[in-house]
């Protein structure tokens, strides 16, 4: 029997960012569940693949690179048809959790680790650049955000569920720029000495990380009750400025990471 989706029909047409809220439809019931009773219900939907969009989320993924700001509507229409902004379908962390796994294979193996060193360094990547930064990260923000950001009398606080799926949308155009796209420059190119391979490599680490700022302004932009977003935009002028000076200074970021990587798993 053919299954059908149930994530609404994605939109490649162009349209604003809107914060009014979205016509509920006609049976609709908001939900009372704990963000325990969330949670519970989301980890058990990891062992089920036949109930997961993963065509869904693989065009989330498209867009996080080409309209980022197209991926957060659905967030919202979410949040008027089953009473959250974060996400109930565990396909995108699935699917990112596999590019992130075939992608460290695949860098571990072009800088010439050993097999005993490139598991070492596949958990390394999962469990403590992935896992435990991204919880780290993402509650920090979700802290912060209804701390300082909140808007009084707005309702309701962030998710730390949704906190974390920003995080994890923000995380993958930087993974695929460092882990994918800039190692296949690294031995003909990054691996040297001299400005232009300071030049390509730098400009990847700029890029990402002015894409998981931009990308993690969005989704909190996103939310009703978030004032000041552009607060998490604020570093991107001293970000600019420590980009110019490594490049006056010839600081090779991309060599610095290799350096490390070599360290950790020694």
């Amino acid at each position: 029997m053919m299954k059908y989706s149930t994530s609404p029909t994605p939109s490649t047409s162009s349209y604003p960012r809107s914060t009014s809220p979205l016509p509920a439809p006609a049976n609709y019931q908001p939900t009372t569940a704990s963000a325990a009773v969330k949670r519970y219900k989301y980890l058990r939907r990891l062992f089920k693949f036949n109930q997961m969009d993963f065509e869904f989320a693989a065009w989330q993924m498209v867009y996080l690179f080409v309209a980022p700001q197209k991926v957060f509507r659905n967030f919202n229409y979410r949040k008027h048809t089953k009473s959250q902004f974060a996400r109930d379908d565990p396909a995108f962390l699935v699917l990112l959790s596999v590019w992130l796994f075939l992608s460290s294979m695949f860098f571990a193996l072009c800088i010439g680790l050993s097999s005993g060193q490139i598991a070492l360094f596949v958990l390394f990547v999962v469990f403590v650049d992935f896992i435990g930064a991204g919880i780290l990260v993402s509650t920090i923000f979700w802290y912060v955000s209804n701390k300082y950001l909140s808007v009084d009398g707005a309702g309701g606080d962030v998710e730390w569920g949704y906190a974390f799926d920003v995080h994890i949308n923000a995380f993958f155009p930087p993974l695929s720029l460092l882990h994918c796209f800039q190692i296949l420059l690294f031995h003909n190119l990054l691996s040297h000495s001299g400005f232009l391979a300071c030049f390509v490599s730098n400009t990847f680490w700029l890029a990402s990380i002015v894409y998981y700022l931009y990308i993690t302004f969005l989704g909190y932009s996103n939310l009703p009750m978030i004032k000041n977003a552009r607060a998490f935009l604020l570093p991107l002028p001293a970000l600019f400025v420590l980009y110019v000076g490594t490049l006056l200074a010839n600081w090779n970021l991309s060599h610095m990471l290799m350096d490390f990587y070599h360290y950790r798993v020694l």
